[in-house]
This record gives structure tokens, C-alpha cells and sequence, in this order.
């Protein structure tokens, strides 16, 4: 029997299966012992918590008790599910490749400018995105990278988030009579705005945002409609040091942010206990 006094969450926790079902995960879904786990791990939320467990798959709860530990990262991936409508591989994906110890202990690195623009910028732009599926080999070319992207479109578009459009590759961009081509052109409809997108295969200089500055400066006053927001510049470099890129965005007055692609998957053991080694320091829980 469940312990008295706790919320009523059984139309969640005992959805109708078919009787054939063999899933052993849909099938152990649905012992007392889990659902007790359940129990535990959500009693008590509040109202916002609680809403999120209506909206998620049974699948998608199985994966999330089973993988995470703290309350807080159950419920960073329960608001990312919910926005961006993951599948269950998906998840399981973005658990494998540790995004929520990412986003905590490695924050985007954006400009004043950018903050300023689009506050709300910071929960949809990543520090580091992960783009495994390329194949790409250690020596690849900017070619290379750009190439696979393409290929890839649909799952570069998920690593980079639902909201995220494709607009062109190679964009053309006319300045002072002479022709210019922007890598590649989103546009995101929850920010309502342009998001330039420079490629790097090597590791971050600081004169490489000037030519991003140019192009998001360049989609402002000739691209850019009446009713959208100003543009965003994301300059996508192998490597980067942090402390490089703090002085080079310091002083810049254009929306910009730095980050870095990796081709392998992260090691989360290491990023955990960066993340352990970050709330010891008293860092803050609650980016998510």
C-alpha cells in the first residue's frame, strides 16, 4: 500500500498498458516498487513540477528516475522534454552525453550585449554542443565540418535545440559592393530573431569575432524584418579558453557567444565531479 497523505498521481503512474505488451521497462513500470519510487522522488513538488509530470511520456519518467539522482536534474530534463518534445532516444542521448552537468558547471559564454538583447537567450544557447553523429575524423577541414552539418541538418537542428529553423548555408551578405558568405543562417522562433553561425575548426582567436560582429552587424540592417529581434552571432570553435574569450567579449557591443563543438563523446565522470567540485565552491543550482 502507499504511505498516506501523498499526491494523487495514479492516473501517471498506472497508465492502461495492452496486455501483450512485453517490455520488460513498461512492464516493470508498473510494480509497487516503482511505483513507490516514484512517490519519493516527486512528493512535496510544486505546481510547476507537478504540471511537467502530466506533459511527459511514461517512457520518458522510466529513463529520467532511472539516470538521474538529484531533484534538480530530474527536473531539468522533465522542462526539456517538455519543450523540446524529445523522443525517448533523444533523451537518453542527452543523459549520455551529460547536459545536465553542462549547463551547470559550463554556462554559455555570451556577451553584455547579448544578455542585454535577449535575456532569455541564455536558456536556449549551449557552451558546448556535442555533434558526435558527424563521424568526423581528429584532422577534419572547415569543409569537412561544414559538409557534415549539411548532411546531418536534422540532427544538428535537435542538438541545437527545437525552436531552431534552417535558413541557408553560405548566406549571402553584400557590404560596400564586395560579397561576403555567412556559414550558416537559423533563425529561432522563440527569440524571434536571425542566429549567424561561423565555423572554426581550429581553437578560438580573438580577431575571429570581428568577422562574426561584421555579419550579425551586416543581418541587422540589411536582412533583419520591422518585427524581429536583432540577431544573434555564434562563433562554433573546436577548442576555446575561457579566459581568452571572457576578455574578448568584455568590450564587444555586438550580441554575440562562443562556443565550442566537440566530435567525441564527454567524459561525464569528469564532468560530474566538475559539477560536485562547483556547488562545493557555492555555485548556484538553479540553471536550468
Amino acid at each position: 500500500m502507499l504511505p498516506v497523505g501523498l499526491p494523487n498521481f495514479s492516473p501517471l503512474i498506472r497508465p492502461s498498458f495492452n496486455s501483450s505488451c512485453t517490455d520488460s521497462k513498461l512492464a516493470f513500470s508498473d510494480t509497487p516498487s516503482f511505483t513507490s519510487q516514484f512517490y519519493e522522488a516527486y512528493t512535496g513538488v510544486d505546481k510547476k513540477v507537478s504540471a511537467l509530470l502530466r506533459q511527459i511520456p511514461w517512457t520518458h519518467h522510466l529513463i529520467i528516475l532511472g539516470q538521474t539522482k538529484r531533484p534538480e536534474e530530474r527536473e531539468f530534463y522533465l522542462q526539456l522534454v517538455a519543450r523540446e518534445k524529445w523522443s525517448s532516444r533523444q533523451l537518453e542521448r542527452q543523459l549520455k552525453l551529460a547536459l545536465f552537468e553542462r549547463a551547470v558547471a559550463q554556462p554559455p559564454k555570451v556577451s553584455a550585449a547579448l544578455r542585454q538583447a535577449h535575456p532569455e537567450a541564455i536558456s536556449a544557447l549551449r557552451d558546448t554542443y556535442v555533434l558526435e553523429f558527424l563521424g568526423l575524423p581528429a584532422g577534419h577541414s572547415e569543409a569537412d565540418l561544414h559538409a557534415g552539418l549539411l548532411n546531418r541538418l536534422r540532427e544538428f537542428l535537435i542538438e541545437l535545440g527545437r525552436d531552431f529553423c534552417f535558413v541557408g548555408s553560405e548566406f549571402p551578405v553584400q557590404v560596400g559592393g564586395r560579397d561576403f558568405a555567412l556559414d550558416l543562417l537559423f533563425f529561432h522562433r522563440g527569440l524571434n530573431c536571425l542566429v549567424a553561425i561561423e565555423l572554426e575548426v581550429g581553437r578560438f582567436e580573438p580577431e575571429y569575432l570581428g568577422k562574426l560582429t561584421f555579419y550579425v552587424e551586416a543581418l541587422d540592417r540589411d536582412v533583419r524584418k520591422s518585427h524581429e529581434n536583432p540577431p544573434i552571432g555564434v562563433l562554433l570553435c573546436a577548442s576555446k579558453d575561457d579566459e581568452v574569450v571572457e576578455y574578448a567579449l568584455s568590450r564587444t557591443a555586438s550580441p554575440t557567444l562562443i562556443a565550442e563543438y566537440q566530435t567525441q563523446l564527454p567524459d561525464k565522470a569528469l564532468l560530474q565531479a566538475k559539477l560536485h567540485e562547483f556547488w562545493l565552491a557555492g555555485g548556484s543550482e538553479d540553471n536550468t
